[in-house]
């Protein structure tokens, strides 16, 4: 139930953002925090949280951490995300067949 993690760590608009910022592929914490609203320890913070999450992985270059986007983290909550969706199409062809015979 990984996905649950990911909920609970996206429930925050500032780590919206930071995900969203990090689209454009890995930054360092200085680079993702510029213009942020928040200070650059709070980034940090936030960053640690979507690492637990296991939304993002970081990796030491010098003195920098360097943050990206975990493709697996994400993919597990898409998959739980795309149950509903998938759920949804099952419901509305056994309606619209239920319809059909109706019909016959």
């Amino acid at each position: 139930m990984a996905y649950q993690s990911a909920l609970t760590a996206l429930a925050d608009p500032t780590r919206r953002a930071l995900l969203e910022r990090l689209r454009d592929g890995p930054q360092a914490v200085s680079q993702i925090a510029a213009g942020m609203p928040v200070s650059r320890p709070a980034v940090s913070q936030h960053l640690k949280a979507l690492k637990a999450a296991g939304l993002v992985t970081d990796e030491a270059r010098g003195t920098a951490r360097i943050y990206r986007i975990h493709a697996d983290g994400l993919r597990e909550l898409r998959e739980w995300l795309d149950t509903f969706w998938e759920d949804a199409l099952a419901r509305f062809k056994d309606y619209a067949e239920a319809e059909t015979d109706e019909r016959r």
